[in-house]
C-alpha cells in the first residue's frame, strides 16, 4: 500500500507554551513562552544544551508531563493537547504523534519479546488480531532494517545491540502510522557509524511515509544532516530560528555562533576548539535581562536588563544586537 499523501499543511502548532515545574526550592520555568510550527514532510532541528527545554517541548507535545503545570497551545492536526483529557491524549499518542526516545534499552520491556511489544500497538489502536498484529510486527521489523525479522520478532530486548535496539523502538514508534515522529536525541549513545544508518533510515522512512520530523538533540552535525530548519533554544526560550541553510551560513545569535564555533573541523587550518564560557543559568533563578548575557562576549549595557524580543523575518532573533533590524523587517 502506497503512503498516504499529506498536504503540506502546520500539522504542529506551538503558541507561548510555557512549562513550570513545582518543586521544595521553587518552581522550575523549563520552557518560558516557546511558539513555532511545523509542516508536515519537513524536519524541525531543536538545538540546545543540556537543559534548555527541548525535551520538556517534546514531552509536552506528547501530553507527558505528568505533574507539570503546562500553558499555552500546542495543536497537532488541529486538536488541542494543552488541557485536553487523559483519553483524547491517549488516542492522539501513536495514531497522531510517536516518540523515539533516547535510550531504547530502558524504553522497551525487558520482560517482553519485541515483537509482542510492536504487536501490542497495533491491537490496542487498530484492533488487529493477534495474528494480524505480529505479521504487521514482522513486516515494521523489515522495514526498519532487521535481519530475520520473523526470527527476531520473538526475541527479548537484551538480545540486540544498540542500533538494532533503536531500530525496534522506531519500528513502534511506526506502528501507528503516525503523522508526527519526534526523535529525542536518538543516536546519542551509538557510534558515528550507526548514527548515520539510524539517520538516514529516519529519513527514508519520512520520504516514503510523509512524515513531520520533530529532531532533538544538542548535536548540531545531527542537524546538518537531517533538518530542514533549526530551532535554537537557550533558558528554554527561543533564541533564533531558520532554515537550516541560513542558520549554518549566517548565524546571528552570539549563542547559536558559539555553538558553531566548538564544533571541530575537518578542513582548513588546525586550531583550539572554542567553547563557550560558563554555564547555563539555574532555571530556580535565571538573571534579569538577556539569560545568555553572563555568558556572552558580546552583551550590550541593556542585555543586563532587559529581555530581548524574538523577532525578525525570515530569520527571527532574540538579541539586542538585532534591535535595529528586528523592528525594521519585523
Amino acid at each position: 500500500m502506497s503512503p498516504p499523501q499529506r498536504a503540506r499543511t502546520n500539522l504542529l502548532s506551538v503558541r507561548d507554551l510555557a512549562v513550570e515545574f513545582p518543586t521544595a526550592k521553587g518552581t522550575i520555568r523549563a520552557v518560558d513562552g516557546l511558539s513555532f510550527t511545523l509542516e508536515a514532510g519537513r524536519t524541525l532541528g531543536i538545538v540546545g544544551e543540556s537543559g534548555s527545554g527541548k525535551s520538556v517541548t517534546s514531552l509536552a507535545v506528547m501530553g507527558l508531563l505528568d505533574g507539570a503545570r503546562v500553558t499555552g497551545s500546542i495543536r497537532l492536526a488541529g486538536t488541542e493537547v494543552v488541557g485536553a483529557g487523559r483519553e483524547r491524549v491517549r488516542a492522539l499518542r501513536g495514531r497522531r504523534v510517536a516518540m523515539i526516545f533516547q535510550d531504547p534499552l530502558s524504553s522497551l520491556h525487558p520482560q517482553y519479546r519485541v515483537g509482542e511489544q510492536i504487536a501490542e500497538a497495533r491491537r490496542l489502536h487498530f484492533g488487529a488480531s493477534r495474528r494480524a498484529a505480529r505479521e504487521d510486527a514482522v513486516r515494521l521489523l523489515a522495514d526498519v532494517g532487521i535481519p530475520d525479522p520473523r526470527e527476531r520478532a520473538g526475541d527479548h530486548p537484551h538480545r540486540f545491540s544498540g542500533g538494532m535496539r533503536q531500530r525496534v523502538m522506531i519500528a513502534m514508534a511506526l506502528a501507528c502510522e503516525p503523522d508526527l515522529l519526534i526523535a529525542d536525541e536518538p543516536t546519542t549513545a551509538l557510534d558515528v557509524t550507526v548514527q548515520a544508518q539510524i539517520l538516514e533510515l529516519i529519513a527514508r522512512i519520512q520520504r516514503e511515509r510523509g512524515l513531520a520530523v520533530l529532531m532533538i538533540t544538542h548535536d548540531l552535525g545531527v542537524v546538518a544532516r537531517v533538518a530542514d530548519d533549526v530551532l535554537v533554544m537557550y533558558a528554554g526560550r527561543a533564541v533564533e530560528r531558520a532554515s537550516a541553510d541560513a542558520l549554518f551560513a549566517v548565524p546571528r545569535h552570539p549563542y547559536t555562533r558559539g555553538l558553531i564555533g566548538s564544533l571541530p573541523r575537518l578542513t582548513g587550518p588546525p586550531g583550539e576548539l572554542a567553547p563557550i564560557p560558563g554555564t547555563p543559568p539555574s532555571p530556580l533563578s535565571p538573571p534579569a535581562g538577556c539569560p545568555f548575557h553572563p555568558r556572552c562576549a558580546e552583551r550590550l549595557a541593556v542585555c543586563e536588563t532587559t529581555r530581548p524580543e524574538f523577532l525578525g523575518t525570515p530569520h527571527p532573533v532574540a538579541c539586542h544586537l538585532f534591535t535595529t533590524e528586528k523592528r525594521t523587517t519585523g
